[in-house]
């Protein structure tokens, strides 16, 4: 497992520009070295930006999008298209912008899906669609870089502190009894979450410091599940001065 290292952003307009060129960065170095990329979207309002903030750059033309692979790390467990998937928000930011092949973009089962109001059988079908796409016996594709933003209590994706899914195994879970609306959602558990070469942990705001800071002072993941991620070869926390208001000023990397 990697060592985490952090870089801090003036702001939030200026952490998501970057983010967007790091991301391109990254996709285009997997394509060179492997011939194609994976990435593990996120949610959220800083997500959301670094979306817009890729489709918005010349370089992004410089990826071969056909090449891209798309996942999601978590999803509301609501009806397609509803506004507040995760899945909505990215293709409206991002996706439905460059040119991906449709068979590479997975979003996890929606509430009107094939899965049907069960969550346990939707997240069965997206951890079968995952081991559909990873080499040989293996239960996970590679993936490039894993986003994940952080919450104000220091949950991950839909990894909440002290929840029963932070001692799930398999890569991919359904919660229910979200302590944030709505209740019912699936996500990749902490394990599936630290295979990816890369994790990318994105905040921004002053409400995400006091997490920020515990996670990076070596707090608990049962408690703090933030703390408990870890990239194979990277962990890198992409912060604002905001967010990074509690980090100890010997891990910045100020930008």
């Amino acid at each position: 497992m990697s060592e985490a290292s952090v870089a801090v952003h003036a702001d939030a307009d200026l952490l998501a520009q970057a983010v967007a060129a790091r991301l391109l960065v990254k996709l285009l170095d997997a394509q060179a070295e492997r011939g194609q990329a994976s990435v593990v979207l996120t949610g959220g309002r800083i997500a959301a930006a670094v979306y817009r903030a890729v489709a918005a750059l010349p370089a992004r033309d410089a990826v071969d999008w056909s090449r891209v692979d798309v996942w999601w790390g978590d999803e509301r467990f609501l009806p397609a298209g509803d506004p507040d998937r995760n899945e909505t928000q990215a293709r409206a930011a991002l996706l439905d912008v460059v040119p991906l092949d449709p068979a590479r973009i997975h979003p996890m089962p929606a509430s009107d899906g094939p899965a049907g109001d069960d969550p346990e059988e939707a997240a069965a079908r997206y951890a079968a669609e995952l081991a559909a796409a990873a080499p040989g016996t293996a239960p996970l594709p590679h993936f490039d870089v894993l986003m994940l933003g952080v919450g104000e209590d220091g949950h991950v994706a839909s990894v909440f502190p002290e929840h029963p899914v932070h001692y799930e195994s398999r890569p991919v879970s359904a919660v229910r009894g979200s302590p944030k609306p709505p209740p019912v959602r699936t996500t990749l558990t902490l394990p599936a979450i630290n295979t990816a070469e890369e994790v990318w942990l994105v905040a921004s705001g002053a409400d995400k410091s006091p997490a920020v800071g515990m996670a990076l002072a070596g707090a608990g993941s049962v408690q703090l599940p933030a703390a408990g991620v870890q990239g194979t070869g990277r962990t890198l926390w992409l912060l604002d001065r905001a967010a990074a208001a509690d980090v100890p000023t010997r891990l910045r990397s100020l930008r």
